[in-house]
């Protein structure tokens, strides 16, 4: 099957000493052939990995802005197999790795092993699946039919995630680890909230598999504060924003320059 593109873009970014870059898209969000367009910007812009959302009526780990683009997508007529569509292709457009991101739900309700295989067959690299309990594992064999098809499930945890939980996790997780946060960046300083910092190192002595983190990143600041305590940072609110608040047909110049903003020397 060959290296995973997830593993083999980690390997990039480790040579170049740099913190990557994710972008997360709600596939429908404005429209979903806006979305084609947008990821495409993305992948011209230098990001290295983004995340297609596949819109869930009930998103439970989404703050607020997520959830309104997801509430939007739907009201679209968003259907999953248009996710799939797109996946298709961008895939052979963009040269990064792709990872589709839903709920569990959406993937029981397509068919466990249908949708891994589809995934695979759309040019998928990752799946970010935030409700999907470890303990689930033996009646739903979601983990096993990711891998048999070649893709890296991506485990999400948060701070309240206790250590027999970060310790199971670290036991089967492959490419990176996703660490949700509510916040990230104490007051006007760039300096990132100690408790951030210690659950980070707390990760880090279950994990050896690189880190993502995402909490609300919406400016270079974030991402300098970021650079020696994580290996990716995650941007997706932020953009959703950008996408709101631009013309129609300015909005793939729109997150190039907005993304051009966040690099770091």
């Amino acid at each position: 099957m060959g290296m995973n593109k997830i593993d083999q873009q980690l390997q990039v970014i480790k040579k170049e000493k740099r913190i990557a870059l994710m972008t997360h898209v709600v596939v429908g969000y404005p429209s979903v052939q806006d979305t084609v367009s947008i990821v495409s910007a993305m992948g011209e812009s230098g990001v290295d990995f983004v995340e297609l959302q596949i819109p869930f009526s009930d998103p439970l780990a989404d703050g607020p802005t997520i959830m309104k683009a997801c509430e939007e997508s739907l009201a679209n007529g968003t259907k999953v197999a248009d996710a799939f569509r797109v996946m298709q292709e961008l895939s052979s457009q963009v040269m990064i790795p792709l990872l589709f991101m839903a709920y569990y739900n959406t993937v029981f309700t397509y068919g466990v092993e249908k949708f891994c295989r589809d995934a695979k067959a759309a040019g998928v690299s990752g799946l970010i699946v935030p409700d999907m309990s470890i303990d689930e594992e033996q009646h739903e064999h979601f983990y096993a039919l990711a891998k048999k098809y070649g893709l890296h499930v991506i485990h999400v945890i948060s701070p309240v995630s206790t250590p027999e939980r970060l310790k199971k996790n670290a036991a089967m997780a492959r490419g990176f680890v996703y660490c949700t946060a509510r916040q990230g960046i104490t007051g006007a300083k760039r300096d990132l909230d100690p408790t951030l910092r210690n659950y980070l190192k707390k990760v880090k002595t279950y994990f050896s598999i690189p880190v993502a983190v995402g909490f609300g990143i919406s400016k270079k600041e974030h991402i300098e504060a970021l650079q020696n305590e994580a290996d990716i940072a995650v941007i997706g609110s932020a953009l959703i924003d950008v996408l709101r608040n631009t013309e129609k047909s300015s909005r793939g110049a729109a997150v190039k320059q907005f993304l051009n903003d966040l690099r770091i020397e």
